[in-house]
């Protein structure tokens, strides 16, 4: 579709551009610069389109690009794409549980239609190899799922609970 409309626009260029050229005025001189402009802006638009194009086979072939670059990778460091993984700070209710601890974690909310602050409460099922106790405020880090309900792990104990 985009090369009918740079076909058409060429068209129009040169039709334009045939007769005020025999005239010899000013305005053509501005035709054609306006022609020019149109073909570059029409030449640009095609490599836009390219790219999405191209991104559905990379998609498809994603599973076999890796084994093509590992080799090329010198350094020997392995680079991985990770996205910036959920963090939460909370106060641990439960440590009954063996390396399972259930951290609460509180948050301020502004009500739509009262404007007023309410405060919600949410409890998480986390990892713990660090130790935590009841009361510790801890930070937790969203992971890949370790149980039925575990999504979670326990990073680092921010501060000890008070006995």
């Amino acid at each position: 579709m985009a090369k009918k409309n740079t076909e058409e626009i060429e068209e129009t260029a040169v039709a334009e551009n045939a007769e005020p050229a025999e005239a010899g005025d000013a305005a053509a001189e501005e035709v054609k610069a306006e022609a020019a402009a149109e073909e570059t802006a029409a030449a640009e638009e095609p490599k836009a389109d390219t790219p999405a194009a191209e991104e559905k086979p990379k998609r498809a072939s994603k599973k076999a690009a890796p084994k093509a670059e590992t080799p090329s990778n010198e350094g020997g460091e392995e680079e991985r794409k990770t996205g910036k993984r959920a963090e939460k700070i909370g106060v641990v209710t439960s440590d009954k549980m063996t390396n399972t601890v259930v951290v609460r974690v509180d948050r301020l909310i502004k009500h739509p239609i009262y404007r007023k602050y309410v405060r919600k409460r949410k409890k998480f099922m986390a990892h713990d190899e660090q130790g935590a106790k009841i009361g510790d405020k801890v930070k937790i880090v969203e992971t890949r799922p370790l149980s039925a309900r575990k999504r979670w792990r326990v990073v680092e104990i921010i501060q000890k609970a008070e006995m």
